[in-house]
């Protein structure tokens, strides 16, 4: 009996030592908690991500997917030109996965076209390889739309890192004329804005910080900046920093060619707006005012002539 009483306490002690070492397990904060608050600053890019889960739709149409993003891999080719974009437009993405989106894509714009092909092939069935036809140009225009997105993205993005830049280079130069280095006005300027080019200036940051020298840091901004006057605002910031020429100048012509720039353009657009506006005076209101002006002369006539 007391054998049985020893061995039931032993099995007792045992599964409180396996509930306590759980506990503390699930109690203990995980590695990523402990080290992400020391690679904050560090661009999203180069951040560990976590392990996303994974669900039954994942794991089921997972592999098709992925297939078919070879495939459209394979069929359009350009990953190069897809990664410049990806990267020029902000979305960490891998070009695998913006694949995949193109498929999804792809996928959205054949579920239309079957919806219509079937209500077409109820009505007519003879019609069953033309809307076959019609949903594979849906999965293709998907496919290609996606690709257009990418492309709008960008574009919308660098207006907004243009019209964030001369302020941006008021800021940094003012910070430099009050006697600041370079990196720590940057430090202040990104501190203290928000934007698209605030963040890329945030990720330069975040490289001088991990080691990279100065210049360093500017010239990848530089590579991978698809503007031309961030190009040159990085290049000068990395030259004064290397040569130790006078920076708050330079940051001031800056902005005021940006400026200048900016207002060219909407003198552009605007000139373009006023021949758009010519089309409906032109074929809606002038012939409207003709009618109006020549019916009631051609009403008196028909009356004097009958």
């Amino acid at each position: 009996m007391t054998a049985w009483g020893a061995l039931l306490g032993a099995l007792v002690g045992a599964g409180l030592l396996l509930i306590a070492a759980r506990v503390r397990v699930i109690v203990r904060p995980p590695v990523e908690a402990r080290v992400m608050p020391w690679l904050r600053d560090l661009p999203a890019a180069t951040r560990p991500r976590s392990p996303e889960p994974v669900s039954a739709a994942a794991g089921v149409f997972g592999p098709v997917l992925r297939a078919a993003a070879d495939l459209v891999e394979r069929t359009l080719g350009g990953s190069a030109s897809v990664r410049r974009r990806l990267e020029r437009a902000g979305i960490d993405r891998s070009v695998h996965e913006f694949r995949i989106e193109q498929v999804l894509w792809g996928v959205g714009g054949f579920a239309l076209a079957a919806v219509w092909a079937l209500v077409r092939t109820l009505s007519d069935p003879g019609s069953a390889v033309a809307s076959l036809l019609v949903c594979l140009i849906a999965f293709a225009v998907g496919v290609l739309a996606r690709d257009n997105r990418l492309t709008a993205q960008v574009r919308a993005r660098e207006r907004q890192m243009i019209a964030e830049f001369p302020t941006l280079a008021e800021l940094l130069a003012l910070a430099v004329s009050a006697g600041e280095s370079p990196v720590v006005a940057l430090e202040r300027v990104v501190r203290r804005s928000a934007g698209e080019l605030s963040r890329e200036l945030g990720r330069v940051l975040a490289d001088v910080r991990t080691g990279t020298p100065v210049g360093a840091a500017f010239d990848a901004l530089a590579a991978r900046s698809g503007l031309p006057i961030v190009a040159r605002f990085a290049a000068g910031i990395a030259v004064a920093v290397e040569r130790g020429t006078p920076l708050a100048e330079v940051l001031h012509a800056q902005a005021a060619d940006v400026r200048e720039a900016g207002r060219r353009e909407l003198i552009e657009i605007a000139a373009r707006k006023e021949v758009l506006m010519m089309v409906p005076v032109v074929f809606l209101v002038l012939p409207v005012t003709v009618l109006f002006a020549f019916y009631p002369g051609l009403l008196g006539l028909h009356l004097v002539t009958s």
